[in-house]
Formats: C-alpha cells, sequence, structure tokens
C-alpha cells in the first residue's frame, strides 16, 4: 500500500489542508496546533513565515481520507 494514503487525519486536519491550498491573503486563521501537526507530518510548510501546502500534502488531499471512501462506495 502507498504510504501517502495511509494518514489517518482528524477533521480539523483535512479542513486545514484544504485551506492551505489557498492564497495566503484569502486562507482564513487556521488552528497553530493543527497546522503544527501537519508540518510534523510534513504535509505543510511554513514559507515566508506563512503555512503552506507541501506536494507530500497536496497528494495526500487529492488521494483523500480512506474514512471518506468508506462513505462513497
Amino acid at each position: 500500500m502507498n504510504a501517502e494514503i495511509d494518514y489517518d487525519l482528524t477533521s480539523d486536519q483535512w479542513e486545514a489542508l484544504k485551506a492551505l491550498r489557498l492564497p495566503a491573503r484569502e486562507c482564513r486563521s487556521l488552528n497553530r496546533f493543527v497546522v503544527e501537526n501537519l508540518i510534523a507530518l510534513q504535509l505543510a510548510a511554513m514559507t515566508d513565515d506563512r503555512p503552506a501546502i507541501t506536494p507530500k500534502g497536496r497528494s495526500v488531499l487529492l488521494r483523500g481520507s480512506p474514512r471518506l471512501w468508506d462513505v462513497a462506495a
């Protein structure tokens, strides 16, 4: 199994990861603890003192949550 889809993110983490796709000026205020968790997972990184989604984070986001796969099936 691909390691990129093994993330068991909370709903707050998924929402923050989705929000990081937006330009910084459009990004609503994010929970710092959630963002720090995403950074620890290498799904986000600090760029110019702002959190930004990483290529790995984008890939995980595009694949979606395995929990959502069960709902869609």
